[in-house]
């Protein structure tokens, strides 16, 4: 896919890495639409990053089908779908949280995931080529206490990433499954992680950068069309993860 123009869709592009995939594939100069359900949030990442905006909320199926027959009568195919949208949502231990609160996570970790896969996997299988990105979370592959819900989730969209590279392969289609740990973007605060490291400003400097996921992804869509990279976990080195 090195050396053409794509076309792309970056699920929760408003901010954080998604914002950072969105600006670096805009700029090695293919057409990326973003995603994401705050509209002033999004339009104002879109005219940043050089995107374009369609409000959405990656765990509605309507939406999904809304955004793909915008993109598909805007543009006429699909080369790059990076499921990006999730949350922590509440970190807490299981029994503390509500049925309603595990069910979104669920749902915006991992069922938004499934429900582009569906829709676009078939497009880009009838185009005879294409690249999937589903990013996961080092809570997929390792266990710390209130993460449960959230981890369960991410392990989910790992075996996704594996299931549609058998399911896909023939067809050219491609599927890699990104695992990042501590970045630099709004996921602690949001998921009001009381004395999480990456809320220090000397750690957070130091954490994967939104710019970094973008270089990232740009490697894995330029990657020759013939390879696989089915994982790749990056943790910044400000982290240690013991026993290993």
């Amino acid at each position: 896919m090195k050396n053409e123009k794509l076309i792309a869709i970056v699920t929760g592009g408003s901010g954080g890495f998604g914002a950072g995939m969105a600006e670096a594939l805009s700029q090695v100069g293919h057409i990326v639409y973003i995603t994401g359900r705050n509209e002033k949030k999004l339009t104002e990442a879109a005219e940043r990053v050089g995107a374009i905006p369609v409000v959405s909320d990656a765990t509605n199926p309507a939406d999904w089908d809304r955004v793909v027959t915008k993109v598909m009568e805007d543009q006429g195919r699909i080369d790059v779908l990076v499921n990006n949208a999730g949350a922590g949502g509440r970190i807490a231990p299981l029994e503390e949280q509500t049925d309603e609160e595990i069910a979104h996570s669920i749902s915006l970790n991992l069922t938004s995931a499934i429900f582009g896969c569906r829709r676009i996997g078939a497009i880009m299988k009838r185009q005879g080529s294409g690249c999937i990105i589903n990013v996961s979370s080092v809570c997929a592959k390792y266990s710390w206490p209130g993460w449960s819900v959230y981890s369960a989730a991410k392990a989910g969209v790992e075996r996704l990433g594996k299931g549609l590279y058998a399911e896909l392969r023939e067809f050219g289609v491609r599927v890699t499954t990104l695992t990042p740990s501590w970045g630099a973007t709004e996921f602690g605060a949001a998921s009001s992680i009381e004395g999480h490291p990456t809320l220090e400003p000397s750690v957070r400097e130091r954490c994967i950068q939104p710019e970094d996921m973008g270089r990232l992804v740009v490697d894995v869509v330029n990657t020759p069309s013939h390879l696989e990279l089915l994982e790749l976990t990056v943790l910044p080195t400000v982290q240690e993860i013991a026993p290993l």
